[in-house]
């Protein structure tokens, strides 16, 4: 894919938000001239750095994880293999762009959380998932039980989790099913899959198609508890809201000018350094003892990390300079005036609702995922019918979730009846469609979701005087869990349809006998 079809999906991608914050910024809720020129300039470098960023992610890293899966499946070691899918799923989440905002927005509302300890845990729950998951695959256990075991599981590790803790812990689940994460774990699945299938019968093959399907489903699980368990171990103690608040209120004041972009640069180019690092240290490893590229392939991979780097620091300086401190700014306004008006507490959900519809549209991953649907379904389930759902759904669940910063009400209320509705569907919905549901859990919370969102929900529940480490955290999980359910009810009304034309064709052959 070349660079002008990036530049268009992120563009796309990013305009939307900057369109409604710039509407908003210069009416109801002003934001300043200079930090909108922030806004603008931050924008800008989000879109350009995201662009190269997916472009080497193209380049450079998803073939190593294509050539790596297919590699380790063909030597028939399955410790290696499961070995190597760890190795695989720890490297390249500490390289996640969407981790890195996460763990950011962590350590502002709560700084005596390690912001790479947060990282670490992440990174190793992705990293056992993703071996979870591929025994899964190789054994060909169905998806149904395994998700249902792991998330009984995770939602007893959350019974125990301090509650600062439980809305971090299922937002990192959506917020590690980023650009960097995603295709290269389904790049992995897929050449396991590859493998497998060959000299397989037609029924066999088709079982493997299946089973390929649900492996980032099942890696977003693992970040879930491992940060359940980072609370229950190493914190005790609450976070009180007054530091939140003030920690808050400290990143939107800081250097109100373009300056402070430059200021963010070197630290920015350390922290990307650190992230990719073990990146390139795995990529050196398979190369020499596993996928072996010849010379041309080798410098497309170079030229892919370089571009990926480059494109992850503007990226990030964007996003920490211009794009998170307006997103918090302007929650925290439109906070302020709910807190004390109920126009105006119908005003941030309005607010909310619209973001999630926009945001949700404009994600290029989306458009990918309801193309793929449409063509497994045989043209029975629409794109535009897909998109309805997913629209309404994602514009629901920020919408609830401005109502939780108001209201305080518990994050249970919502995730426990939704996942028990998303676990009970895989029993009657096709086990391709359950696989692509799960897997497509964390892309409609994008990076949009992880950056500006998350921003926006923790500047509101700061000025409504809430704690920001309860009351915000917890909406990228909310956005993930809707494709949970739109997908595989789609899924179950596929199979009716496609029952009743089965059906219907029997009575047809039966009358013409």
């Amino acid at each position: 894919m070349n660079f002008q079809q990036k530049f268009k999906e992120t563009l796309f991608s990013v305009l939307p938000i900057m369109a409604i914050v710039l509407a908003l910024g210069l009416t109801i809720a002003p934001l300043g001239a200079s930090l909108i020129a922030r806004f603008l300039f931050g924008g800008a470098l989000v879109i350009v750095g995201l662009t190269i960023f997916l472009l080497g992610v193209d380049i450079g890293i998803q073939p190593i994880g294509e050539r790596s899966g297919a590699a380790l499946a063909a030597k028939r070691n399955l410790p290696l293999l499961l070995a190597a899918s760890f190795f695989i799923g720890f490297m390249i989440t500490i390289a996640e762009p969407d981790v890195q905002v996460l763990a950011e927005q962590v350590k502002g509302v709560a700084p005596q959380i390690s912001k790479w300890g947060l990282i670490l845990m992440i990174a190793g729950g992705i990293g056992l998932f993703t071996s979870l998951g591929i025994l899964r695959t190789i054994l060909s256990l169905p998806l149904k039980i395994v998700l249902t075991i792991s998330y009984i599981v995770v939602f007893i590790l959350a019974f125990f989790t301090p509650e600062e803790f439980q809305g971090i812990a299922f937002d990192s689940g959506g917020a590690t099913t980023g650009p960097m994460t995603v295709p290269f774990i389904m790049a992995l699945g897929i050449g396991v899959s590859a493998v497998r299938s060959r000299g397989a019968s037609d029924d066999k093959k088709n079982q493997v198609s299946d089973d390929s399907f649900g492996l980032t489903g099942m890696a977003s699980i693992g970040p879930i508890a491992a940060v359940c368990l980072y609370g229950i171990i190493f914190y005790r103690n609450s976070i009180s809201p007054a530091s939140s608040s003030a920690s808050s209120v400290a990143a939107v004041q800081s250097a109100e000018n373009l300056l402070i972009f430059l200021e963010l640069l070197p630290e920015t180019i350390y922290e990307v350094l650190s992230a990719l690092a073990p990146l390139v240290l795995m990529a050196i490893l398979f190369q020499i003892f596993l996928i072996k590229m010849p010379p041309f392939q080798l410098f497309r991979m170079i030229r892919g990390l370089l571009l990926s780097f480059a494109g992850l620091v503007l990226f990030l300086t964007g996003a920490n300079g211009g794009f998170m401190p307006a997103g918090l700014k302007l929650g925290g306004i439109l906070g302020g005036l709910a807190s004390s008006d109920s126009f105006w507490t119908f005003v941030l959900i309005a607010v909310g609702f619209v973001f999630g519809a926009v945001v949700v549209c404009a994600e290029p991953a989306v458009w990918v995922l309801t193309e793929q649907v449409e063509s497994v379904s045989g043209g029975t389930i629409k794109r535009r019918v897909m998109l309805i759902a997913l629209c309404a759904g994602v514009a629901c669940s920020i919408g609830i979730s401005m109502l939780r910063v108001l209201t305080g009400f518990s994050l249970w209320t919502i995730l426990i009846p939704g996942y028990a509705i998303s676990l009970l569907l895989t029993w009657f919905c096709p086990k391709l469609f359950t696989g692509i549901a799960f897997d497509s859990g964390g892309v409609a919370s994008g990076t949009m979701t992880s950056t500006f969102i998350l921003s926006f929900t923790l500047g509101a529940s700061a000025a409504t005087g809430g704690n920001p480490a309860v009351d915000a955290f917890g909406v990228i999980a909310l956005v993930a869990m809707t494709p949970l359910i739109a997908i595989q009810i789609l899924g179950i009304i596929f199979k009716i349809k496609s029952d009743k034309s089965n059906h219907d064709k029997k009575l047809e052959e039966v009358k013409i006998k």
